[in-house]
């Protein structure tokens, strides 16, 4: 039997006996949301966790998502390499960062069947390593012009434009490039302003400060719950705060196993990220979850989850789950909630004060979650009510295969959403629907 054919016997012996385990357990649960959610008590999976992720397709000609009654969202980009995250300049071009994860070492035989899963879900392959610029000269929502801004980068993702100095989020730290106004591509080297380990959860967010002194990037954990120890993971899971003057970094908020999307909340000024929590204990346990975060703050990873739950699979250090902060609104159990940005009452029809998130979906549950852009209204600062899907239909009704996968989420000068999907390689927009 072909190496292929291995990894095929092993994906189904393994798959298809996490499922059964889980049926026996008994795992249907209600999804875990909101700010008070009723969370499952752990069942661990042991050697045998869920492995469950469809097969990527792509969208068939004139296919597109689902879209909330009185928006209405079209292609704005096709063609693209796996798009990951996006950034909007001043002058309206639209930036794109095309990476994937790539294989890492493979320390036992699950871990040959998580990666022949993933390399079938279009997860795990050859990163770009670069950012594509888009333009919609005419305003008609399409992008005539598609070329390369910046190329032989490092699984590039998170973007931020402060000045004349453009920074880039590689997988081993920031990157400061002269920019010009107007530029249809950077060429000049860069300044590398910080060093973040490789491995694990590769993506490197970045939100600039409102008034431009900082940025803070999202860094995620190197291991599930730190399977390989603390020394390995110092530096990790965590949002830095990096000074743009003087180059000097620092944690800012802790314990978070893998932030992703950065957002502020104008009424309060906070702090707000998007964070994938830990596999392996239950299909809605515990839920991913949105956050303000705290200077200073502690989250829990790997020490324990949800409300302090300690997590029995990690040697404990007792003081510091005492000083663990509740999350403040669950999203659901792993529903890969990567993207995420504010969205102003009135931006888009019937839609409030919010946030926007772009759920990337789950590969390790019995039934599969996420796989949808959804908003959650804010009142005074904080979430409040139930969430509201605004893209759906990426996932096929039987969960074989997916048409898309939603990534980064953003707003464009004029009011649109953007939606990077790094499964249909397309750039979604969407807009009232008159």
């Amino acid at each position: 039997m072909s190496f292929s054919g291995i990894f095929a016997r092993v994906v189904a012996v393994i798959g298809g006996a996490a499922l059964q385990w889980r049926r026996l357990q008994g795992a249907t649960h209600a999804p875990a949301w909101g700010s008070a959610p009723v969370v499952p008590e752990a069942k661990p999976q042991g050697a045998i966790p869920t492995l469950k992720m469809p097969t990527a397709q792509g969208w068939a000609t004139g296919q597109k998502p689902t879209v909330a009654p009185g928006l209405k969202v079209n292609a704005f980009a096709t063609g693209l390499k796996h798009p990951r995250w996006i950034n909007v300049l001043p002058n309206g071009d639209v930036l794109i960062a095309e990476a994937t994860q790539v294989a890492g070492p493979v320390r036992n035989m699950f871990g040959y069947a998580m990666q022949a899963t993933m390399r079938r879900a279009a997860a795990l392959g050859i990163s770009a390593n670069r950012i594509t610029l888009l333009r919609d000269r005419d305003g008609d929502g399409v992008a005539e012009i598609s070329q390369t801004f910046m190329e032989g980068l490092n699984q590039p993702f998170g973007m931020a434009l402060l000045n004349d100095t453009f920074y880039v989020g590689n997988v081993d730290g920031v990157v400061a490039f002269p920019y010009v106004a107007g530029a249809d591509s950077i060429t000049a080297p860069g300044r590398k302003l910080t060093n973040f380990k490789s491995g694990g959860h590769w993506t490197r967010s970045i939100l600039p400060s409102p008034d431009g002194s900082k940025l803070y990037i999202g860094v995620g954990s190197l291991s599930n719950i730190a399977e390989m120890g603390m020394e390995a993971e110092e530096g990790r899971a965590a949002v830095y705060e990096l000074d743009v003057a003087t180059g000097k970094s620092r944690i800012f908020g802790a314990g978070l196993r893998n932030p992703v999307g950065l957002a502020w909340e104008p009424t309060t000024g906070s702090l707000w990220t998007v964070v994938n929590e830990r596999d392996g204990l239950g299909d809605e346990t515990p839920p991913d979850y949105l956050t303000s975060v705290r200077d200073g703050g502690y989250y829990g990873w790997p020490y324990c989850y949800w409300g302090k739950t300690v997590d029995d699979r990690v040697p404990q250090d007792p003081a510091l789950v005492a000083t663990a902060i509740t999350p403040d609104y669950a999203l659901g159990g792993h529903t890969a909630s990567l993207g995420l940005c504010w969205l102003p009452a009135g931006t888009l029809p019937g839609f409030p004060d919010g946030m926007v998130i772009g759920q990337h979906g789950s590969w390790n549950r019995s039934t599969l979650s996420g796989y949808k852009v959804v908003f959650i209204p804010f009142v005074n600062g904080k979430p409040s009510g139930p969430p509201r899907d605004i893209l759906s239909g990426f996932l096929a009704p039987d969960e074989k295969v997916s048409y898309g996968r939603p990534v980064g989420v953003t707003l464009t000068p004029d009011g649109a959403l953007l939606v990077a999907d790094d499964v249909g390689d397309v750039i979604w927009r969407v807009t009232g629907a008159v």
